[in-house]
């Protein structure tokens, strides 16, 4: 079903979506909102459709380049080359960015950073809700505690275990808010005196070594129920109640160290996501307006009862001078639009063709974000009145200007001030890197994030240079020179161009949600490097990630970083010119890569979910999504390209993953086999297709087979 609207075909859902949900109480009228929309669609959709050819246009000629250079050019020839097709800009005078009315959590709060499918209600609010977590469940919960000398997790609360979880958070407070004397191992009261934290010690009072970081309480001064402390931008609680089961084991009552931890979180219509029609976008917004205007909910059984999810409310104190204030209970939250590539048939254009599915969701993402503007809702999420979308998979600073042109067509569109819309600007595509500069010069008046994407960056790294010989294994990329220079250029590029104290420079994520262990030993050096934020996979791991905040201090970091010159290294293409594989490491990377491949696309083809913890070849989960799935896929296709592997290698190699898979997906009742009868199987052959196929897709991207293999099966559910 469809309505006819002007020059558009709309269909019906979209369409009653629209006009009984989004625009209501958004002071604009259904004909004039669709009148604007149509205008805007023939004025854009043209233009999207030429940076897309531009793109292709490029890439022919650097696949030509690459097969005649093969082994013959030098680093100035290349470069040389790369300018002469525009690949390479001139670079711009230097700036820096103006954008205003940004909420602190984005410039000076560093924090960890969620990225969640806004499709999945539960996961959404989960996030959104991760603002503040429990660090003792964390800690419980996680790898970080041992298991030894009996403290095992068990299925029942072991004390033992519960302990030592204790002495870590309470260890952790003498570090980062350490007292005059004594510890806080050893407190047995913490009260309010005179505006002043004193804590009972041994039978002596001691203060904060530094005063300033306590800075409200939840209760009664003698007897407070949390008291409030800061540090670095990140609040956390000391939670007292002699009479919970823990706090009653306690001296001083206390029953959790509860701390700020997701400060932004980013809600996900891209890579996470599955929207493959008009009923998919519609669930996609109709969440995002449920998390806007505050009445999202979801209820679903969990340990026996039924449990009903909605948003936090805000969180209040009292001052050391008395005054009632209150801290955010929920993540700011951005939303992630798709990129450029794909169209969206929920709207058809006066020709009958799908409009530019990037151009849709500016649109109703915008028009749902006006909610918050405009205070309609029951939870604020701006308090600056901001609308923040972060736009994926731009191709240099054309693209962007292009964007920044639509955001400013949307914004008058909506009836919204100049620069409402923030951006951010995810730094994953190669001739966006090399370009970053110049990129964020076009958005410098809404920039409020760069962001850098290792998996995208090497999945585009790979197909760029498809053409000039076979690729170093995939685990060896994180080795390279190019992928070090590209994150220290990240950094060095926001810091120069002002981003310090008024945008996030972001990192990527942590992918192994098990093992925080590794993930607490790691993921600060992201913070050494000058980055104020980084993804991590779950609330547990924000809780965990944000410790890393309290121990360094990115503002001064920030401050010592100076730009170095990183371009060379980042042009240097990781082709493996000795090929020294012997037959065993060939198998080996395209079982690890085949494996990976399909535990992921049988989900999204199958299942409709574009995110989730897919075990690998180890059985060690991995959260994936479209990112990591583009660079196997596209390594494989470049080892075949290159002659490393045969057709019939890599055909005998999916079907003995496909096995694989399909055993560790045994236990789910929803799961179809792909083995034996593979071609029978549409998540099967989308797996063919992106190996086979993968030279012929646009920049190695995988969403054109993900999206007609995905409907192909949608289809045959409705036909039954």
């Amino acid at each position: 079903m469809s309505e006819k609207i002007g020059s558009l075909t709309v269909d019906s859902l979209l369409y009653e979506f629209i006009n009984n949900e989004a625009l209501t109480d958004s002071g604009l009228t259904a004909e004039q909102f669709w009148a604007d929309f149509d205008s805007l669609i023939q004025d854009f959709s043209g233009r999207n459709k030429a940076l897309l050819q531009k793109r292709e246009d490029i890439q022919e000629k650097m696949d030509q380049w690459n097969e005649e250079h093969k082994n013959d050019y030098s680093a100035e020839q290349y470069e040389s080359f790369l300018r002469e097709i525009g690949y390479l800009e001139k670079e711009v005078d230097d700036f820096k960015i103006t954008t205003e009315s940004v909420d602190t959590e984005v410039t000076s709060q560093p924090g960890p950073q969620l990225v969640v499918p806004v499709k999945n209600a539960r996961y959404a609010l989960n996030a959104a809700n991760a603002r503040w977590g429990s660090l003792y469940d964390a800690l419980y919960g996680s790898d970080i505690i041992s298991e030894e000398n009996g403290a095992e997790q068990g299925t029942s609360y072991n004390k033992i275990r519960g302990d030592k979880v204790i002495d870590y958070a309470k260890q952790w407070l003498d570090e980062v808010v350490p007292l005059t004397e004594g510890s806080h191992k050893t407190a047995t009261h913490y009260k309010v005196v005179n505006g002043a934290l004193q804590v009972d010690v041994g039978g002596k009072s001691a203060g904060l070594q530094d005063a300033n970081k306590f800075v409200g309480i939840h209760g009664d001064s003698e007897k407070p129920e949390a008291i409030l402390l800061e540090n670095n931008g990140l609040h956390f609680e000391i939670q007292i109640d002699a009479t919970h089961p823990i706090g009653k084991t306690d001296k001083a009552g206390v029953k959790d160290v509860f701390a700020e931890s997701a400060i932004t979180t980013i809600i996900d219509c891209e890579d996470s996501v599955a929207a493959v029609d008009a009923e998919d976008k519609v669930d996609v917004y109709r969440n995002w307006l449920g998390l806007m205007n505050g009445t999202l909910t979801k209820t679903f059984e969990k340990e026996g009862k039924t449990v009903t999810r909605k948003l936090n409310p805000d969180r209040t104190y009292k001052s050391p001078s008395g005054e009632n204030f209150t801290l955010s209970g929920r993540s700011l939250m951005f939303i992630r639009n798709v990129g450029h590539l794909m169209t969206s048939d929920a709207i058809l254009d006066g020709g009958g063709k799908p409009v530019p599915e990037g151009i849709l969701d500016a649109v109703v993402t915008s028009l749902i974000g006006k909610q918050d503007v405009l205070g309609n809702g029951k939870r604020q999420n701006s308090s600056q009145g901001s609308i923040y979308i972060v736009k994926p998979k731009m191709h240099g600073s054309e693209e962007v200007a292009f964007t920044n042109e639509l955001f400013n067509r949307v914004e008058d569109m909506l009836g919204l001030k100049r620069y409402t819309i923030k951006v951010g600007v995810m730094d994953e595509e190669r001739r966006t890197s090399l370009n970053l500069k110049n990129c964020i010069y076009e958005a410098r008046e809404r920039i409020i994030f760069i962001n850098t994407g290792f998996l995208d960056r090497t999945g585009d790294e790979i197909h760029t240079s498809m053409a000039l010989g076979a690729m170093i294994r995939k685990n060896e990329m994180k080795a390279s020179h190019w992928l070090q220079a590209y994150e220290d250029a990240n950094v060095s590029v926001g810091v120069k161009q002002g981003f310090k104290e008024k945008a996030q420079i972001g990192k990527g994520m942590w992918a192994m949600p098990n093992l925080m262990k590794d993930m607490m030993e790691q993921k600060g050096g992201q913070l050494k490097a000058g980055a104020n934020t980084a993804w991590v996979p779950s609330p547990t791991a924000a809780t965990l990630h944000a410790l890393h905040y309290h121990d360094i201090n990115v503002s001064l970091v920030q401050e010592e970083i100076t730009r170095g010159q990183y371009r060379d290294k980042m042009l240097e293409i990781p082709v493996d010119r000795a090929q020294d594989w012997s037959k065993e490491d060939i198998q080996q990377e395209l079982d690890n890569n085949a494996q990976g491949m399909l535990g992921y696309v049988v989900r999204w083809v199958d299942q409709g979910v574009g995110s989730s913890t897919v075990p690998d070849i180890n059985d060690v989960g991995l959260m994936e999504d479209r990112a990591t799935l583009r660079i196997s896929s596209q390594h494989m296709t470049n080892w075949l390209h290159q002659g490393i592997v045969t057709e019939e290698q890599v055909m005998d190699t999916l079907k003995r993953m496909a096995k694989v898979v399909d055993k560790q997906n045994a236990d789910d009742s929803n799961y179809t086999p792909m083995a034996p009868n593979y071609d029978d199987s549409v998540a099967f052959q989308a797996g063919c297709d992106l190996v086979f196929k993968g030279k012929e897709q646009p920049n190695g991207y995988t969403e054109p087979i993900l999206h007609r293999r995905r409907q192909e099966v949608k289809a045959k559910k409705v036909a039954r």
